[in-house]
């Protein structure tokens, strides 16, 4: 088996300096430490090697090959953008034809919406993805970094499902399902409206969907060849008691491409902001309704409070987490999507983001 790596910052490498906490610590030499340590389990597959592939950077004692990629800039994942996710898109392209599984490092406070970005772009790879990192630098003596990098090791191993994955805390969590719900604990990431697809221990767990060898089950559409990622003028507004329809209407001056209202409860908003929205969808804005609560589903409709934003011409998020609808809309506007139909196709389902019954 050939795992790449894709290295594009974060704590996992950060040292001390001046200002703070900044990438720099010499992640290949530790990674080739690690894994020298990390044992290959003997059901491990072992891929023949077909015509034409790139030799890999490293073989291990357990036949195990590795190869790593160093995006540059190393960036804190606050810093993250759209065009950091290409770069990522295009690293794993480019090693594809190497690779039988990918892990990404990255930091936590932009993961999830990298991970739910990727799943996105890579719904032709054939390979698993998994995305991780940790809440404290490898060079600290209580680092999680060593347990979040061979987690997603030994899930690989154990032959997890193609798609875009992301391992945390001992969890392994669909990508675009995943929030970060903690600064400091260890299992900082959750899936609020979908059960973690494996569970670490001796042995792990899998859920019947994704038991270990399985193909992906996620239906879904395949967007073949997909333009790269842009930045694009999304913004997300948070609803609060008081929000008046002059604030709502300046933070919508000029109309961007899209913005994500994070209404109270199933999609509630005051109905004083209904016309401020009308007046967005006729400017051309995709208007996507989501929830602030962490579980639940925007049911636009269910109240009088949530019947204007629909009547308007605002569309749901369905249970989408706010990071898999932010990615998506950009993803969507990368595409070339605009209004209407950009709305539109926030309700179908991609790459399992979306309940779709």
């Amino acid at each position: 088996m050939h795992v790449h790596f894709t290295y594009a910052g974060g704590t996992i490498g950060m040292v001390d300096s001046p200002h703070g906490l900044q990438p720099g610590a010499d992640l290949e030499a530790w990674l080739a430490d690690l894994l020298a340590a990390f044992p290959a389990p003997k059901h491990m597959p072992v891929p023949p090697r077909s015509a034409g592939r790139i030799a890999p950077d490293r073989t291990d004692a357990q036949g195990r090959n590795t190869s790593l990629t160093t995006l540059h800039p190393l960036l804190d994942s606050a810093q993250a953008a759209p065009q950091t996710w290409q770069s990522i898109v295009n690293d794993l392209y480019a090693h594809a034809d190497v690779a039988d599984a990918f892990v990404v490092l990255h930091g936590t406070d932009t993961m999830a919406y990298t991970a739910s970005a990727l799943s996105y772009a890579l719904t032709e790879l054939k390979q698993p993805v998994i995305v991780t990192g940790s809440q404290l630098p490898l060079g600290v003596s209580d680092s999680d970094a060593v347990a979040n990098v061979v987690g997603a090791l030994q899930a690989l191993t154990q032959g997890a499902p193609r798609g875009v994955h992301l391992f945390f805390g001992g969890r392994l969590l669909a990508g675009n399902r995943a929030t970060k719900i903690s600064t400091w604990s260890l299992t900082g990431f959750d899936s609020p409206s979908a059960a973690p697809l494996a569970l670490a221990g001796a042995p792990w767990h899998w859920t019947a969907s994704t038991a270990a060898g399985a193909a992906a089950t996620v239906p879904g559409v395949v967007w073949k060849e997909p333009a790269p990622f842009g930045r694009h003028d999304v913004i997300v507004v948070d609803a609060v008691p008081g929000l008046s329809a002059a604030r709502l209407a300046q933070l919508l001056t000029p109309p961007p491409v899209a913005v994500v209202l994070r209404a109270f409860g199933v999609g509630n908003l005051p109905p004083e902001l209904t016309a401020v929205i009308a007046q967005a969808v006729a400017e051309g804005v995709a208007v996507v309704v989501s929830s602030q609560c962490l579980q639940g589903e925007v049911e636009l409709g269910r109240y009088a409070a949530g019947d204007g934003p629909a009547a308007a011409g605002a569309v749901g998020s369905g249970d989408m987490t706010l990071e898999a609808t932010y990615a998506k809309l950009q993803f969507l506007a990368s595409q070339g999507l605009r209004g209407a139909e950009l709305g539109a196709w926030m309700g179908r389902n991609l790459a399992g983001e979306l309940t779709v019954e």
